[in-house]
């Protein structure tokens, strides 16, 4: 088990007009889950191929357990890796397969022979030890991956987006069974997606990447209910926050904001100074938040176009010429409301739900 510790990384691939990493600061607490997100292009598995030493750093640093490893090869650095490909030796048993890097590194059979029967135990693999890759599921093959890592006994996990092959089932299943095994074994580990259904249920800590910059740091919970920008916002959660045009009208310890088109003013717990009367803001309110409220004092309302029952509940989109809406918005209630296409719905949300945006991205107070 280790620190890992990435100080100022930098990417710049030859000829390239930009930086592909522009000065990655982060640290992964020994033990700690850290899930690396964003969309693609981010940088973020080029991220994690420079902390493995599949890609040399441009400039900064990466040490893993107080040890600058920015010139040694992968397999000096302690870690192990699992793709997103299986990369399984077809010609292999389960238990060669999981064996073989093992063999590689002249450890004693009977150390190899408990390191993959102990893997195999703790991944439900023990009756497949003799089976080839293709007589797996992928779910199998997956874990068969793992266990090639596991047995190495490293001082850091590195996953790059190993579930992205499985379909929507297994992912689910997956998911909790990597979260499960990594508590138990308690190894630093760095995971890479763009799911960010993965991110929030796998993470001890997220970071969020866009353009090769890090947008926020945070718990899964920080960057729900606390995030920093409108790309954090708009990218964790789903369906994604709404972010809906409004001016503000009254400031102080709470903001009350009118939202274009509609009747009433949200509140919001932000405060604002007397000069912000008037600003122009995005209202941030997720699905989620929304509330159905009767009577004139409405800060939303809009036309349903589709409802969408999911059993425990509903979504609601919303026609996208409401309050000359460009982006679809949507409302999450709980329950059954198929019934809804067509009818007009005020809604408003409660001051603690409510987020507000300036014009640029950032966000307006804290």
């Amino acid at each position: 088990m280790a620190i890992v510790d990435i100080r100022g990384a930098r990417k710049t691939y030859p000829g390239a007009a930009a930086e592909t990493l522009k000065g990655i600061d982060c640290t992964v607490a020994d033990g700690e889950f850290l899930v690396i997100l964003g969309p693609s292009g981010c940088g973020k598995s080029t991220l994690l191929r420079m902390v493995a030493g599949l890609e040399r750093i441009s400039a900064g640093e990466i040490a893993i357990g107080g040890r600058i490893v920015n010139n040694l090869e992968p397999k000096d650095r302690d870690i192990a890796m699992v793709f997103q490909n299986y990369a399984l030796y077809p010609h292999m048993s389960v238990y060669d397969n999981m064996a073989y890097g093992l063999k590689i590194r002249r450890l004693p059979r009977a150390e190899i022979d408990r390191r993959v029967r102990e893997a195999a135990a703790l991944l439900g693999l023990s009756d497949y030890l003799k089976r080839k890759p293709r007589q797996l599921s992928g779910g199998q093959r997956q874990r068969v991956a793992m266990g090639r890592a596991i047995v190495r006994e490293p001082a850091a996990f590195l996953f790059d987006e190993p579930l992205s092959n499985l379909d929507a089932k297994l992912r689910t299943q997956m998911r909790v069974e990597i979260k499960k095994l990594q508590r138990r074994l308690a190894v630093t580990s760095l995971y890479v997606t763009h799911d960010q259904v993965e991110a929030m249920t796998l993470a001890d800590k997220i970071v969020v990447l866009r353009g090769g910059k890090v947008e926020q740091v945070g718990s899964p919970m920080q960057l729900y209910d606390d995030p920093d920008n409108r790309f954090v916002a708009g990218f964790i959660g789903s369906p994604a926050m709404n972010l809906l045009p409004g001016e503000i009208v009254e400031t102080g310890n709470q903001t009350k904001v009118h939202i274009d088109g509609g009747r009433g003013a949200v509140l919001s717990n932000y405060p604002s100074r007397d000069a912000d009367k008037g600003r122009k803001v995005k209202v941030g309110i997720r699905p989620e938040d929304f509330h159905p409220v009767d009577g004139d004092d409405w800060a939303f309302s809009g036309t349903v176009d589709i409802a969408e029952s999911l059993g425990e509940v509903t979504l609601l989109y919303f026609q996208k010429d409401a309050i000359g809406q460009q982006d679809q918005v949507i409302a999450k209630l709980n329950g059954i409301h198929s019934d809804m296409r067509g009818r007009t719905v005020h809604m408003s949300a409660d001051p603690g739900k409510v987020h507000l945006f300036a014009d640029g991205l950032s966000l307006l107070y804290r």
